[in-house]
């Protein structure tokens, strides 16, 4: 399939976990954000499919769904410096 270039606004925290990600598996960033997109699409996709859903209901339902799950994961952080002994 023939590649595109494009130019997006990316919030810095979100492109730093690409880079991060990228890196630690080998790939290029442009990579790693256009295997992000595809699963993304087709998470979409399938819960449309499943549920009957308009597009917009759910992208909406999927978005909720990460959201939360963010939420709910343990911080992997690591401590900051001043709690260390």
């Amino acid at each position: 399939m023939a590649k595109v270039k494009t130019t997006l606004s990316i919030d810095a925290g979100l492109m730093r976990q690409v880079r991060v990600r990228a890196a630690r598996t080998g790939r290029r960033d442009s990579e790693v954000l256009e295997a992000a997109l595809r699963e993304g699409l087709g998470i979409i996709d399938r819960i449309r499919a499943k549920a009957g859903l308009a597009e917009e209901d759910a992208h909406d339902l999927a978005h909720r769904a990460v959201h939360e799950g963010r939420l709910t994961r343990p911080s992997r952080k690591s401590p900051s410096r001043s709690s260390r002994s």
